[in-house]
C-alpha cells in the first residue's frame, strides 16, 4: 500500500497512528533498558534473590487485563452504535484503570512493611529496580488514564461513530500496549531472580 495515497484526512489519521507507534517502540526500548539493567545488576552481591513480589501486584495485573476486556467491549458497542453500553464500558474501564493504580500502590506499602524503602538506609537494590519500573509503568497508566477520559468527553459529545473512531482507537490501542507491557514486567519479576 502506497502511504501517499487517499485523502488528506486519511493521511492524517495513518500519520497519527505511525506517530503512536513510534512512541509506543521507543517505550518498549526504554523498558527493555531497564529490564536489562534488572539481569546484569542481579550479580551484585547484595541482590535479593529470594524476594516475593507484593499479593497486591497479582491483584493488580487481573484489574490490568480485565481493563483491556472492557476497552474492547467498549469498541464493539461503539461499533453497534450502542451509545449506552459505549459508555458503560468506558467507564468501567475508568475505574479499572484507576484501581491498577490504588493495588500497586498497595503493593508498594507490601514492600515497604517488608522494611525496603525506594531510598536510604533501609533500601535495597532488588526492591530499587522493582520501584522504578513500577513507578514508570503507573506514570504510563496515568497517561492511559487522561486519554481514557478524553475518550470519555468526546463520547458524550458524541464524536464518535462506526465510521470515525481514530481518537478512540489510538486511545486503546496505547490502553492495550500498557496492559500488555504490565503483564510483562510482572512476569519478568516474577520469574527473573
Amino acid at each position: 500500500m502506497d502511504l501517499t495515497q487517499g485523502t488528506l484526512e486519511e493521511k492524517n489519521n495513518r500519520a497519527k497512528k505511525m506517530m503512536l507507534w513510534f512512541g509506543i517502540l521507543s517505550l518498549i526500548m526504554s523498558f527493555a533498558g531497564w529490564t536489562s539493567a534488572f539481569i546484569v545488576s542481579s550479580s551484585r552481591p547484595d541482590w535479593l534473590s529470594d524476594f516475593k513480589l507484593p499479593n497486591a501486584f497479582i491483584v493488580s495485573t487481573v484489574i490490568i487485563v480485565i481493563s483491556s476486556v472492557t476497552f474492547i467491549l467498549a469498541k464493539k458497542a461503539l461499533k453497534k452504535e450502542n451509545r449506552q453500553a459505549t459508555s458503560l464500558w468506558l467507564l468501567s474501564t475508568l475505574v479499572l484503570g484507576i484501581a491498577f493504580i490504588t493495588y500497586q500502590f498497595m503493593g508498594f506499602q507490601q514492600i515497604i512493611d517488608l522494611g525496603y524503602n525506594f531510598t536510604g538506609p533501609t533500601s535495597n537494590v532488588t526492591m530499587s529496580y522493582i520501584y522504578l519500573i513500577a513507578i514508570v509503568h503507573i506514570l504510563h497508566v496515568v497517561v492511559g488514564l487522561v486519554c481514557l477520559l478524553v475518550v470519555i468527553y468526546n463520547h458524550f459529545k458524541q464524536k464518535y461513530s462506526p465510521s470515525k473512531m481514530l481518537g478512540f482507537e489510538l486511545a486503546a490501542t496505547f490502553w492495550h500496549f500498557i496492559d500488555i507491557l504490565w503483564v510483562y514486567l510482572f512476569l519478568f519479576l516474577y520469574f527473573v531472580r
